[in-house]
């Protein structure tokens, strides 16, 4: 099959190392694991980690002053919010989209290249994708990872609600099925007015090939000093949802009862120096690792340095995540500790491949993550347990072949129409 992999958002540089970012090219890697052709155009490239074994074409914003001042009176509005930041940001968004499918037209001529199916990650402010899809004649999937107009709204503002919401409501309408990446997305779809048989929910997967239990944790250890000491691990970006400030804090508290116990942190984002000041401050740089930005291609070997892996995401009022690194960690062996909020509670099962406590309560976070600390038998149980549960439902090959398994039947039945 000849796939034409559309990702439009000049937010996601493919070679970036954004949790957005590993999950494009994991799962185009898999596709083309399963031996189809993929033609990938992004609107940034990016930089940090390997490309993935398909062909990319980077489709770059084109930057002009008079092309912002156009799109203002093309859309009817004032000239002077070109001036403002935000709205100046949303109006490049509108001028990229509105030459993106005669760019990608004339690539695909230019390349000879006809599709047989269009997959393309949603993005604010573009739905070009669906008259693209209606002018090559074949199904267009559309993959939706969160409530993006709500998101940008409540953490970078948004001016432009109307033509956003105009823009996505005509994006998932125009395509055949809509992938949402967890169950609170896919109500998220449906409250849109997408009927439910056009919506599928395929979690966030993991290459289980690269996350193994042997990827390489003890040279971690050796080389970052952590010796057979137990080793309480986060991975992620730092960022105010992922509850770093209640890991360090309840890790504090634990260096007290549990002096040996190691806490290792691997990413980088807006909490990180506040993270490392707060350790610093109880004296504890000794007990606590901060690596900064590791290349995906390390991620396993870190996780596999862990013993318990924590993903302390606080609530929120839609918990709607597909969170990579829990899998990635499953996939390794390493058990989580998470809140029972949303995907959470389906991809770790209490007791057996993990913990799972009650979001922000924090004694009891402290008191099972220090029981499994303490109970090397019981963590390599879990460990064993997670492994096979990763094998068994959450690798990126199972979980693009049910895509393509659904996109076969669409690509027959438009053609036999």
């Amino acid at each position: 099959m000849k796939i034409l992999y559309l990702n439009p958002d000049r937010g996601i540089p493919v070679l970036g190392d954004k949790g957005a970012s590993v999950h494009v090219r994991e799962f185009v890697t898999a596709l083309a694991a399963q031996g189809h052709e993929v033609l990938m155009l992004c609107a940034t490239l990016g930089d940090g980690n390997s490309a993935p074994p398909v062909r990319i074409i980077e489709v770059p914003p084109l930057k002009s002053e008079m092309l912002l001042k156009n799109e203002c009176e093309k859309q009817g509005l004032a000239a002077s919010l070109a001036d403002n930041r935000t709205a100046r940001r949303e109006l490049a968004r509108l001028v990229y989209e509105r030459y993106f499918a005669l760019r990608v037209e004339a690539t695909l001529a230019r390349l000879g290249f006809r599709a047989d199916l269009i997959y393309e990650r949603h993005a604010l402010f573009h739905c070009a994708g669906a008259g693209l899809a209606r002018t090559l004649g074949v199904p267009r999937f559309l993959e939706v990872n969160a409530p993006l107009i709500g998101e940008q709204e409540k953490f970078r503002g948004l001016c432009l609600k109307d033509i956003a919401t105009a823009a996505e409501q005509a994006s998932f309408a125009g395509a055949e099925r809509i992938i949402a990446v967890s169950d609170e997305v896919a109500g998220y779809v449906a409250s849109c007015g997408i009927a439910g048989e056009r919506i599928a929910t395929v979690p966030n997967g993991v290459d289980t090939e690269r996350f193994r239990p042997d990827a390489g944790g003890e040279a971690v250890r050796t080389r970052l000093g952590l010796g057979r000491d137990p080793v309480l691990g986060f991975i992620g970006s730092f960022k105010p949802w992922h509850g770093v400030d209640f890991l360090v804090d309840a890790f504090i508290t634990m260096s007290q009862r549990h002096p040996a116990l190691r806490l290792l942190c691997v990413g980088e984002g807006p909490g990180l120096a506040a993270a490392r000041q707060t350790i610093a401050e109880h004296g504890l740089e000794s007990r606590a690792n901060f690596t900064g930005r590791v290349p995906h291609a390390e991620i396993p070997a870190h996780l596999a340095a862990m013993d318990v892996s924590a993903a302390p995401y606080l609530l929120t009022e839609d918990f709607y995540f597909s969170p990579l690194k829990v899998v990635e960690s499953l996939a390794v062996g390493t058990p989580v500790i998470a809140p029972r909020v949303g995907q959470l509670e389906t991809l770790i099962e209490d007791g057996k491949t993990g913990i799972l406590f009650a979001s922000g309560d924090r004694a009891a976070f402290i008191e099972q993550t220090l029981e499994l600390a303490g109970d090397t038998a019981r963590r390599r149980r879990m460990g064993a347990a997670a492994r096979a549960r990763a094998l068994s439902q959450f690798s990126w090959e199972q979980a693009v072949g049910r895509i393509l398994r659904d996109a076969q039947e669409h690509i027959g039945a438009m053609r036999a129409a």
